[in-house]
C-alpha cells in the first residue's frame, strides 16, 4: 500500500485553496475592500462574492457525489442562498466556503491508498469519472477563479496593469 500521490494531491490541494501565499484562492481575497465584494465591473457578470459562492457550492457539490450519497441539488438550499439572494454574506461565505474545503480533503485524506484513486465516482452531471480526476478538477478550479478574482479586484481597483 502506498499513499504517495494522495499525500501530493492532498498539498496541491491545499495549496491551491490556502497554502501558496501569493497564488491560491485564499490569497486571491487579501486586498479586497469591503466595497469590492459585490461589485461588478463594467460589462461583468459576477462579483467576487458570486465567483466564491460558486467555488464553495463545486467543493460541497463535489464532495457529496464523489464521497457521500449524492442527493444534493444545485439549485436549491443549502447550495444556493436561500431568499434567492446571489451570494451568502461575506462572513458566512467564506465559513462556508472553508468548510466545504476541509470535507472535500477530509474525504480525498480517507482514501487508504494511491490505487483508490482510480475507482470510478458520482458527478453533479451524471457521469463517472476517476476520483483522481475529480481532485485534479478541483485544483485547477481553486487557481482558476483565483486568478479571476484577481483580475476582477484589480478592474475594480483600478490596478490592471503591470508594476514595471
Amino acid at each position: 500500500m502506498t499513499r504517495i500521490a494522495i499525500e501530493t494531491l492532498v498539498w496541491m490541494t491545499y495549496q491551491a485553496f490556502d497554502g501558496d501565499s501569493d497564488q491560491s484562492l485564499i490569497a486571491s481575497i487579501h486586498d479586497v475592500r469591503d466595497q469590492d465584494w459585490e461589485m461588478i465591473p463594467p460589462n461583468g457578470g459576477r462579483s467576487i462574492a458570486d465567483i466564491l459562492e460558486h467555488v464553495a457550492w463545486a467543493k460541497w457539490m463535489y464532495q457529496d457525489y464523489a464521497f457521500s450519497n449524492g442527493t444534493l441539488r444545485g439549485d436549491v438550499p443549502p447550495l444556493i442562498p436561500s431568499e434567492g439572494a446571489q451570494s451568502r454574506p461575506i462572513n458566512e461565505l467564506l465559513d462556508w466556503l472553508r468548510e466545504g474545503h476541509e470535507l472535500w480533503l477530509s474525504s480525498v485524506m480517507s482514501l487508504e491508498d494511491d490505487e483508490e484513486l482510480d475507482l470510478l465516482r458520482g458527478t453533479n452531471w451524471g457521469t463517472k469519472l476517476p476520483i483522481r480526476d475529480l481532485v485534479e478538477i478541483l485544483i485547477a478550479h481553486d487557481f482558476y477563479h483565483a486568478g479571476e478574482i484577481n483580475h476582477l479586484r484589480a478592474l475594480i481597483q483600478q490596478t490592471d496593469r503591470w508594476p514595471y
